[in-house]
């Protein structure tokens, strides 16, 4: 593979929608025409298992690459993350970025992230785009032309550093051209590639945000949390999730529990905003209930459906005030809670 070739995955949707395939065709066909890319085309990323020949070809790519699919960047990034597909996220200038108060005066930059991070993450980036945020596909074909031309600079920039001297650019261009040490990789057909997975459901960590409070993995009572020799979370056992279930989500108090097939933005992985990531939704300020006693219903429902017995917010909720001894929550718990679960 060349040194400047960016390798381009389209992620298909889920089910047959004309207007998701018709956008998807005129992208690939689009790029396959760009010259300096590597285009493949693969299932929905979250429904692929570690066995799916496209999930094995996504983990063969050495370089750096650009997933077009149907799901926030935020939840498409650390889905790859946790399918061991590592790199530095890169910025796109399609999707929006997270609202920031502009009110706030004093917040001049953002606070430095307070999440673990990722861990071996190798020396390139991984750019994601959301086939939904607009139907015209030439504005994804624009951004893709921008991301390949940003790689190449970058790498320019690192060759520059790495060699002594001053180097003409017809030295560089022809070191640039040269092909990389061969690297055995598996080969697929399209037909491998596109073989239909089964859908699946389970949470997806964003690291840049978990504290590693293992507040997810006191709250879940179906074994779907672990923790790595190092004593990290994760998600261990991630079939053990109940369809459609996103109560871990709203207990975790920096949003970093993303389920990218959610109906809210906030659980799916959208932007996160600014002073923690909270928004208040006012639904749920008058009437709807707060994060916390959602979650338990929700737990409680699956619990029951497994013919166990509900056990309510006597299990696994954290203590908003922790001086406090547990007891029902007063106002401030539940202001506290609903800010926790920003939707707005």
């Amino acid at each position: 593979m060349s040194r400047q070739r960016l390798t381009v995955v389209l992620s298909q949707g889920q089910g047959k929608d004309p207007r998701k395939r018709s956008l998807e065709e005129s992208i690939a066909a689009a790029l396959l025409m760009e010259p300096g890319l590597d285009v493949s085309i693969v299932p929905y990323l979250y429904d692929l298992d570690a066995d799916h020949t496209g999930r094995l070809f996504l983990e063969s790519v050495p370089g750096d690459m650009l997933v077009l699919g149907w799901m926030y960047p935020r939840a498409a990034f650390w889905l790859l993350d946790r399918c061991d597909i590592k790199g530095h996220y890169g910025e796109n200038l399609i999707t929006p970025k997270a609202e920031v108060d502009d009110d706030d005066e004093e917040q001049e930059e953002p606070a430095p992230p307070k999440g673990v991070g990722a861990v071996n993450v190798p020396d390139r980036w991984i750019y994601c785009l959301d086939l939904r945020d607009h139907a015209d596909y030439t504005v994804y074909v624009q951004e893709v032309r921008r991301v390949a031309a940003e790689c190449v600079e970058r790498r320019e920039t690192q060759l520059k550093s790495w060699i002594q001297g001053n180097p003409t650019m017809v030295q560089l261009g022809r070191y640039m051209r040269e092909e990389e040490p061969v690297v055995a990789t598996p080969q697929f057909t399209s037909e491998q590639l596109m073989q239909a997975p089964q859908r699946r459901w389970y949470p997806v960590i964003d690291y840049s945000r978990c504290t590693n409070c293992m507040e997810c993995l006191d709250f879940c009572l179906f074994g779907v949390y672990g923790v790595d020799k190092t004593d990290r979370i994760l998600v261990e056992d991630q079939d053990n999730c109940k369809k459609g279930c996103p109560a871990c989500s709203r207990v975790c108090p920096e949003q970093a529990i993303i389920f990218p097939d959610y109906k809210t933005p906030a659980i799916a992985g959208a932007p996160v905003g600014n002073i923690g990531a909270l928004k208040i939704d006012l639904t749920k300020l008058f009437g709807g209930g707060d994060a916390m006693t959602m979650a338990a219903r929700e737990r409680d429902r699956e619990l029951v459906a497994d013919g166990r017995e509900a056990v309510g917010l006597t299990v696994g909720i954290p203590k908003r005030q922790v001086d406090k001894h547990q007891e029902p929550k007063d106002d401030l718990d539940k202001l506290m809670d609903a800010l926790d679960d920003l939707d707005i």
